[in-house]
């Protein structure tokens, strides 16, 4: 099945209210469909066998939701709106701010590709659109980076701060010169976008920092502040049961549940659980025989949607990984087998067919990749190696997994040149690597009744992270610089 033959539903930021979510199901299901897929950009796909498009019309009309059939004319606009609440943010950055941007495009369908992004999360990422808007540290104001094909998809600072109510006002303005004049120097398109409107801007005081945190783990029932939690649920061949998917609709519905967020990994996150309804969640799962406890291995990878021929690649090499007890957190991977946008740590690209190919039998070969510092929002990929058989893949991907621990392990040499009253001394604590708590055995934790000069070696093994339940094991250790008396 190609993808021009998917339905896809455009949930703005990747947020959709549990109603629409129930109706989209309930089309999906009419149109002959027992299962649904998620998107890179936070949509919602599902294939066609009968066209209607009356059928179609009468559904998005009814919950104001767009969508498209058919031909790439629009494109979603992808938030980490999922991230807030639940992963580090910009401290003016709030969940509210996400939802006022989204509502504000009301009912204008972008041509361009338009990311909202926070830079200190890690979950969705930053550059992937045409249109990247980025939260910078002062309240209120975006950056904006352009990265479109008359540029070389080179990605472009816009010369100016972007405010939060002029975001959508931008996009309209600077799309509309954009798809007349496409030739325009970025210099030519930023001055007749701001001859339109009347935007508050703000020059330019600081780069942007990107973020440098592991990559999350998102599936599970996780603590939030106070009595909340959030649940993220995960199907590795992407393909979510529609009688499932209503019926936990259903549930957010009686336990008040406004919004249910798509990740770009082709997940979803349910935030606000109240903990006396954390059992409802559970015993739902437990009815359908959910599984949200895949191997971390699972969780990291991008691949095009309904490719059979990644996915079993992508099994294949898991299954390696796991027979070697192979660690991969924080790394993310993608199988590209077909053009695509990228945005994780390692890249395994599969090379034409040969012009020989219908002449021998010939083994598919792939090349290796790797994002600068595996840092995919560099978006600078070198090459690993090249015209790689399968087999060889696994050992390769291990190496590269390897050197990425060993820059994270990596601590500059203590010159020795220096006065002895300016050395520093490192001192260890131990970060939850969920939430990030960090536990420093000089105060201990008293909300565990831990006192002060326990070390994180004596704790027991029962010990969980005080604020997330995380356990003692997905605790990662950290070195501070700590100055003598």
């Amino acid at each position: 099945m190609e993808k021009r033959d998917l339905v896809r539903v455009f949930a703005r930021g990747g947020v959709v209210s549990p109603g629409d979510l129930k109706q989209i199901l309930t089309t999906a299901s009419e149109l002959g469909n027992e299962v649904i897929h998620f998107g890179s950009r936070q949509d919602i796909l599902f294939p066609v066998s009968i066209r209607s498009k009356t059928i179609l019309d009468t559904t998005f009309q009814a919950i104001r939701t767009d969508y498209d059939f058919g031909g790439k004319h629009y494109e979603n606009i992808v938030s980490s709106y999922v991230a807030s609440d639940i992963l580090p943010a910009t401290s003016w950055l709030h969940s509210d701010t996400y939802l006022y941007i989204l509502d504000d495009f009301d009912r204008y369908r972008p041509q361009l590709k338009v990311n909202i992004a926070d830079p200190r999360q890690t979950l969705v990422p930053l550059f992937t659109g045409n249109l990247n808007f980025v939260a910078s540290k002062q309240e209120n104001y975006w950056y904006l980076y352009l990265s479109l094909p008359e540029y070389g998809n080179k990605l472009l600072c816009w010369p100016a701060l972007i405010y939060t109510f002029d975001v959508v006002r931008t996009v309209k303005a600077l799309e509309a010169v954009y798809l007349e004049q496409p030739n325009l120097p970025i210099t030519g398109l930023y001055d007749q976008t701001n001859a339109s409107i009347k935007a508050n801007n703000r020059p330019l005081q600081s780069e942007l920092e990107l973020p440098t945190v592991p990559f999350p783990t998102y599936e599970g029932m996780n603590k939030m502040s106070g009595d909340k939690y959030w649940l993220g649920l995960y199907w590795r061949n992407n393909q979510y049961t529609i009688n499932f998917l209503q019926a936990l609709c259903d549930l957010c519905v009686q336990t008040n549940i406004g919004k249910i967020s798509i990740t770009p990994w082709k997940s979803f996150i349910i935030k606000g659980i109240a903990e006396r309804d954390k059992i409802k969640f559970e015993k739902l799962l437990g009815k359908f025989g959910i599984n949200m406890r895949h191997s971390s291995l699972e969780l990291n990878w991008h691949l095009p949607v309904l490719d059979e021929e990644a996915l079993q690649l992508k099994r294949y090499l898991v299954r390696s990984f796991d027979q070697n007890d192979i660690c991969t957190e924080g790394l993310t991977f993608a199988i590209k087998t077909v053009p695509m946008n990228l945005f994780t740590s390692i890249v395994i690209e599969k090379n034409p067919a040969s012009k020989y190919s219908d002449k021998y039998e010939l083994l598919p070969t792939y090349n290796v990749l790797y994002c600068r510092d595996f840092n995919p929002n560099k978006r600078d990929y070198l090459t690993y190696a090249k015209d790689v058989l399968q087999e060889d893949l696994a050992p390769l991907l291990m190496e590269l997994s390897r050197l990425y621990y060993e820059q994270l392990d990596y601590e500059p040499e203590v010159k020795i040149n220096k006065p002895a009253v300016e050395q520093k001394t490192l001192h260890p604590v131990y970060q939850c690597s969920h939430c990030l708590t960090v536990y420093d055995q000089t105060f201990g934790d008293e909300t565990a009744g831990v006192p002060a000069g326990v070390t994180f070696e004596e704790l027991p093994k029962t010990y969980v992270c005080s604020l997330c339940e995380a356990p003692k094991n997905d605790f990662v250790r950290l070195h501070l610089e700590k100055a003598p008396l």
